[in-house]
């Protein structure tokens, strides 16, 4: 198994959202969420849309972008099923924590379904706070909401 730390972390490129794509089911297994990847964020926030890269290819990334209000909102973070357990997710997190703080983010939000427990856990064990917020994704859709301040510091990079 590669560790965390044989990748380089670096801002996305079109290709690398097309092999992102490309490669969905490596990343989300099951559940059919390319719709929720807009190429969009990496070629408009390109510095907080990062990768992470092995000789094998992308084993992670996160897409993300700071709001005018000084919030970087992480729209989207995954890590292979491969690459699971080694701490990609934190180094991603803290790599785009660093970026959105180079743009002015005061503090990083985050959202996911009320039943992804894995989610909700892994956002709990890097300091988020959790609330569940009804109709946030529309009537009758609660959506788990992630806050928590910069800077970023977790342990067990």
């Amino acid at each position: 198994m590669i560790a965390a730390m044989d990748m380089e972390i670096e801002p996305a490129g079109v290709a690398d959202f097309h092999q992102v794509l490309t490669d969905h089911p490596r990343y989300w297994g099951e559940r059919d969420l390319r719709s929720l990847h807009l190429r969009a964020l990496v070629q408009e926030f390109g510095s907080t849309c990062l990768v992470a890269r092995a000789e094998d290819g992308i084993r992670g990334y996160v897409f993300g972008f700071v709001t005018p209000d000084g919030t970087g909102y992480v729209h989207l973070i995954a890590t292979r099923q491969d690459s699971r357990g080694i701490g990609l997710g934190r180094r991603l997190y803290t790599a785009f924590a660093e970026a959105a703080a180079r743009h002015g983010a005061q503090r990083l939000k985050a959202i996911t379904s009320v039943g992804n427990s894995g989610s909700i856990a892994f956002h709990r064990s890097l300091g988020f706070e959790a609330k569940i917020v009804d109709d946030y994704d529309g009537p009758g859709v609660a959506m788990a909401v992630f806050h928590r301040e910069l800077p970023f510091a977790v342990t067990g990079l």
